[in-house]
């Protein structure tokens, strides 16, 4: 396994995309909505599968795989926590007046 992972390069590695997905998770703490936990669930997806099987995919295949899976996640999440029907809240009044 050592010899194997000094031959690959490091986008192949599955604990990267693993690590750039923990990255991209903790970037979605500072940022507002769901901006980059797609990325962060596209990119998990893609070392989990670099895990299961052997790497054989070039960067440019990985990249297109990891873009699909964040699209997806992010369809996903924005399905199961989307405002429902009726949920806008509308503030018709000033707040400081009273």
């Amino acid at each position: 396994m050592i010899e194997l992972a000094e031959t690959l390069p490091l986008w192949q590695l599955w604990w990267v995309w693993l690590a750039g997905a923990m990255l991209l998770a903790m970037l979605e703490l500072a940022l507002p909505g769901f901006m980059a936990l797609g990325f962060a669930i596209g990119a998990a997806l893609v070392g989990i599968l670099l895990a299961l099987a052997p790497p054989a995919l070039g960067l440019s295949a990985l990249v297109a795989l990891w873009a699909v899976l964040s699209l997806i996640a992010w369809a996903v999440l924005r399905r199961v926590f989307r405002f429902r029907t009726g949920q806008v809240r509308r503030v018709r009044d000033d707040i400081n007046r009273h």
